[in-house]
């Protein structure tokens, strides 16, 4: 299956100070604030919403196709995805602006000072899908992630227009989105990813209902956090998937772009959609049990056995025997 990925390409500029901003506010002078923290560390992670799942894909074994714009500071993160599975070929470098970054501070208390600098990102609505299919005798999918909203609507129109089947997953880009561009990006998907929080605003949004919704897209995936996944699709009952028991929490970022990588790869291997949000859920158990989207390794041997003990063994032998 000739899977492509659109998304944000980034890095997370992470950094601790151990005191308090509180403390270094003066009332009476925030209009005219100056500030410099001595921080005790840098960390810095590989991220972005696209190169997330593709890391995903690649871990299962698939060769996903990476669509985003980076800088020519993207050649040690392409290296890094390479070596996981991923083809960065269709990664369109910027001449004149870095890499999109997150740059953190956060204080003693969790309060947090950050910016996020666009970059690169802002030119992957320069992108066009047909050179890319034809470089790859088409595509079976094309997942439309949280990227420069430009770009967003225009893959989604090109998909429309091409016949390219694709997966709507707007995520973080739904807080500054209007309505119309909302339904643009929605309307004709044949999958609509989206957490709890995400399909309220889209309803809200849209001024479309859930049954709406159902009219406009093929399959409606809605993450529900610790307690799954579930699947609506139009005049069938809903499918309801539960998440593997953890091993530890140590943090949350990542765990959507993982569920979307996983139940990609089950949809490739056509193992249903049951069985893929099962896949999606183990892999987004792997991912909240590590600090960082891309530090998570699938052994396979330990996927299996917690995979079986989750969702029963003749399930995992499916999985068996498409898991590298």
């Amino acid at each position: 299956m000739r899977i492509a990925v659109t998304g944000s390409i980034a890095t997370d500029h992470l950094m601790t100070f151990p005191g308090r901003f509180a403390d270094q506010l003066v009332a009476d002078q925030l209009h005219t604030v100056s500030l410099s923290f001595l921080v005790d560390d840098l960390d810095v992670r590989r991220g972005g919403v696209g190169p997330n799942i593709c890391f995903g894909l690649g871990l299962l074994g698939l060769r996903p196709l990476l669509v985003g714009a980076a800088g020519p500071d993207f050649a040690e993160y392409r290296s890094w995805l390479e070596r996981h599975g991923v083809d960065t070929g269709s990664v369109l470098i910027s001449e004149l602006r870095h890499t999109a970054r997150f740059v953190c501070t956060t204080d003693a208390d969790h309060n947090q000072i950050a910016s996020f600098y666009t970059g690169a990102m802002a030119e992957a609505r320069n992108i066009e899908l047909k050179p890319i299919a034809d470089r790859f005798g088409g595509l079976d999918l094309v997942l439309i992630g949280a990227d420069d909203p430009e770009a967003m609507v225009r893959h989604t129109q090109e998909c429309r227009s091409r016949g390219y089947a694709f997966a709507a997953d707007p995520s973080q880009q739904l807080a500054r989105m209007g309505g119309e561009e909302i339904r643009e990006l929605i309307d004709g998907a044949d999958y609509l990813f989206t957490n709890e929080y995400e399909a309220a605003l889209i309803q809200s949004k849209t001024g479309w209902s859930a049954d709406d919704i159902l009219e406009r897209v093929g399959t409606r995936v809605t993450t529900l956090g610790p307690r799954g996944a579930r699947i609506d699709r139009r005049g069938e009952q809903p499918i309801e998937v539960g998440c593997p028991e953890e091993e530890a929490k140590a943090d949350p970022t990542g765990v959507g772009d993982a569920f979307r990588a996983g139940f990609v790869a089950g949809l490739s291997w056509e193992l249903g959609l049951e069985r893929a949000a099962q896949i999606g859920c183990m892999l987004a158990t792997l991912v909240i049990e590590t600090v960082g989207t891309q530090e998570y390794a699938l052994r396979r041997g330990h996927f299996l056995e917690r995979f079986a003990k989750a969702y029963g063994d003749t399930a995992a032998a499916e999985v068996r025997a498409h898991l590298g």
